[in-house]
């Protein structure tokens, strides 16, 4: 176990290290900060604030084979966002076609600025629930069961996750920048699946999924 939770600081560690070198100092003043780091948060006024400030597309990651979503950012330099995704999960997969309902929170510590157009997050965090349609699935262990004998829900699922985007400001009246993204990720299952089998490689436990972000309403 112990190991366990040190690969898991390690590798934690070493995809958020270059954020130690681009953190703010005490002594650094908003105009260093935004010279490389240029995200401005869009401040909606009244019901304003309910409109979308994007939409997502997601291949994988415990979400279904694929997933559509909107979500909001908000927070002094967009650092913050919410979205909520509806998957779908063929009937090769499963006994037969599902749907799948996702909410996910990201953090987004900065963005590097390579020029007028492009921009790297080169590192970004988040969890997400993701739950899956059908009454076989149980949120409770139901009563036919032995007393704890899954001790798991088969109808929600917790996942935390790592990732990196790469964004292009397409300077459009209404699309504020389009990027792709990648993330690696894993649930508490395999956490402890990982802990009580030994036999079990961090390939094992790991998810890779990739996607598409829209960030709209520039004005």
């Amino acid at each position: 176990m112990k190991s366990l939770i040190f690969k898991i600081h390690f590798l934690f560690i070493l995809i958020s290290f270059p954020a130690l070198l681009f953190a703010e100092s005490p002594s650094d003043s908003v105009t260093t900060v935004r010279k490389w780091d240029k995200r401005v948060h869009l401040r909606y006024k009244g019901w304003q604030r309910l409109k979308p400030t994007h939409v997502k597309y997601q291949y994988a990651g415990g979400m279904g084979v694929s997933s559509l979503g909107i979500g909001w950012d908000y927070g002094k330099r967009t650092q913050w966002e919410t979205d909520f995704f509806v998957g779908y999960l063929p009937k090769k997969y499963a006994n037969q076609f599902r749907l799948t309902f996702t909410v996910k929170q990201n953090y987004i510590p900065f963005s590097i600025s390579l020029n007028d157009h492009w921009a790297i997050e080169p590192f970004y965090c988040g969890l997400y629930v993701t739950t899956i349609a059908g009454e076989e699935f149980w949120k409770k262990e139901p009563g036919r069961y032995p007393n704890k004998y899954y001790n798991f829900s088969t109808k929600l699922r917790p996942y935390i996750f790592i990732g990196q985007r790469i964004g292009f400001n397409p300077h459009h009246k209404t699309l504020r920048n389009i990027s792709l993204f990648y993330e690696v990720g894993t649930c508490e299952l395999y956490i402890i699946s990982k802990a009580t089998n030994h036999a079990l490689t961090m390939k094992d436990i790991l998810r890779f999924s990739f996607g598409a972000k829209v960030q709209l309403f520039k004005e």
